[in-house]
């Protein structure tokens, strides 16, 4: 099968492995200073944006202390803001009067880079952080992106998804609040969705999860209708349900489209 030339680079940033695979044929002297500026860019939102680094604009702001007015902050809180409301409550980055943006920032975080990537040329493109995915042009020549939808407690592969642009986000893998509630959701196995933007998809799949299996389907079920994002739920016994839209992309039809 003939292949992409491109590069791929992975390197620890906010506490975990994250990878960019570019795949357009770019020469190695634009292809390294890209990769570079795309780290740099994920690890000024990590310092930026973390909730447990003492001197990020979010730690500072918990605290009540002086911060810097970068317009990226304002975006993101104003977002998560809208988020809450568009959820009613079920994607908080306020609870217990202490501000994170968790559910939100990784998403948004690669689908800035991802539109980066292209506007330099590179528009063949996956890049992963933990369970949030960003796929844009293809993997190899006319042939889409293969993702496997994996479980984040059992590393098993659940669904393979067939894109040449999408944004994948699974909440699951770590403690999700209730916001009702102030305590950890359990009773949900993960939830995923996917759709044009990564960032809103994380905040989907995190307020989804919130919600608990009853609500989160029937807020799926909405979602779907709007015809941008499909979702897929795995209990915890293993039962699954997705939304009619997600067939699309992991069905017999895609596979033989990719």
């Amino acid at each position: 099968m003939t292949t992409f030339p491109g590069s791929t680079r992975v390197e620890m940033v906010m506490g975990m492995p994250v990878s960019v695979d570019i795949r357009t044929a770019l020469p190695a002297r634009e292809l390294t200073p890209l990769l570079d500026d795309a780290f740099a860019w994920l690890r000024w939102v990590d310092d930026t944006f973390s909730p447990t680094k003492e001197d990020s604009q979010i730690g500072r702001l918990n605290r009540g202390q002086t911060i810097r007015q970068i317009p990226e902050l304002i975006e993101v809180l104003h977002r998560c803001d809208e988020l809450s409301e568009v959820t009613d409550g079920w994607f908080e980055a306020r609870i217990n009067g202490r501000i994170d943006p968790s559910g939100y920032i990784k998403g948004w975080a690669l689908e800035r880079l991802s539109r980066a990537l292209c506007n330099a040329g590179a528009v063949d493109h996956r890049i992963t952080a933990g369970d949030d995915i960003r796929v844009r042009g293809s993997a190899a020549p006319g042939k889409r992106w293969r993702i496997g939808v994996r479980d984040p407690r059992t590393d098993v592969v659940r669904k393979v998804v067939f894109a040449h642009d999408l944004g994948i986000a699974t909440s699951g893998g770590a403690p999700v609040i209730n916001p009702r509630t102030g305590e950890v959701r359990h009773g949900m196995g993960f939830v995923t969705v996917i759709g044009p933007d990564l960032g809103l998809a994380d905040a989907y799949a995190t307020a989804a999860y919130a919600m608990g299996p009853l609500l989160a389907r029937r807020f799926a079920t909405d979602l779907s209708r709007e015809g941008l994002y499909e979702t897929l739920f795995v209990l915890p016994d293993g039962q699954e349900f997705s939304t009619p839209g997600f067939a699309h992309h992991s069905g017999a039809a895609a596979r033989l489209a990719g």
